[in-house]
C-alpha cells in the first residue's frame, strides 16, 4: 500500500484529500504546518508527499528546499492557490516533481499521484515485516509472535506495521496518532497508549518500549 503525506494546513483541504486518497486504497498522514512535514518526511517513510506552500511557521517552499538538502528524494506534487510562472518555476526548479493549482478536480490530483508513483524508482513490494522473531504479513493481515499466529483488529495492525517500519526509533504520540488515526484526531488523547497496551496482551509485553517522555519503539 502506497504511503502518503498530506501537508496542508487548512482542515477541509486536507480532509478532502485524505478521504479521497484513503477511498483509493492509499494510506496517508496529515501535517498541518512545515516543522511537521519535516519531522514526518525526514523519520518516516513515505511514496509521496502533497505539499502546500502557504503553510504557517516554514512555508512550502523552505520545506521542499529542506527536504532536498537532507537528501529527502521522496516525490512532491505541490498543491497552492498561487499560480504565477514565478512561483511555479520556483517551486519547480526548487526540487517539486509537479505543480498543481487550488481549486483542483480530485480526479486529475489522483491520476498525477499515480503518475508519479508509476515513475518513482521503487523496490520489490515487501509482503512481510520481520524484527527477531516477530513477523506481520501484510497480505493476510496477521502477525506471529515466536510460534503463535496473532489476529489484529485493522488499527493494531497499521499500529504495528509503523513499528515494524521503523525498528528501533523512537516515535512519537503525535507522529502515531496522525500516521495511525489520521487528521481527526485530538492530540490529548491517551488512544495510542490504549493500543500500545493491547499489543503487548497480544504479542507479549517486552514488544514495545516506553521511552519516557518521548514516545514508543520497537527494540
Amino acid at each position: 500500500m502506497n504511503r502518503i503525506l498530506i501537508v496542508e494546513d487548512e482542515e477541509r483541504i486536507a480532509a478532502f484529500i485524505e478521504k479521497g486518497l484513503r477511498a483509493n486504497g492509499f494510506s496517508t498522514s496529515v501535517a498541518e504546518d512545515g516543522e511537521m512535514a519535516l519531522d514526518f518526511a525526514c523519520t518516516l517513510d513515505f511514496d509521496l508527499i502533497l505539499l502546500d506552500i502557504g503553510l504557517p511557521g516554514k512555508d512550502g517552499f523552505t520545506v521542499l528546499r529542506a527536504l532536498r538538502e537532507a537528501q529527502v528524494t521522496t516525490p512532491v506534487i505541490v498543491l497552492t492557490a498561487r499560480d504565477s510562472v514565478q512561483d511555479t518555476v520556483a517551486g519547480l526548479e526548487g526540487g517539486a516533481d509537479d505543480w498543481m493549482t487550488k481549486p483542483f478536480r480530485f480526479e486529475e490530483l489522483l491520476a498525477r499521484v499515480r503518475l508519479r508513483l508509476r515513475g518513482a524508482a521503487r523496490a520489490p513490494e515487501v509482503t512481510v515485516l520481520r524484527s527477531g522473531d516477530l513477523a506481520l504479513d501484510l497480505r493476510t493481515r496477521r502477525a506471529r509472535s515466536g510460534d503463535r499466529t496473532v489476529d489484529l483488529t485493522s488499527r493494531e495492525f497499521v499500529l504495528l506495521e509503523l513499528f515494524l517500519r521503523h525498528p528501533g526509533q523512537v516515535l512519537s504520540r503525535e507522529q502515531i496518532l496522525s500516521h495511525v488515526w489520521g487528521y481527526d484526531f485530538d492530540p490529548g488523547s491517551n488512544i495510542v497508549d490504549v493500543y500500545v497496551r493491547a499489543l503487548r496482551r497480544k504479542l507479549g509485553d517486552h514488544r514495545v518500549e516506553t521511552v519516557r517522555g518521548m514516545g514508543y519503539r520497537l527494540p
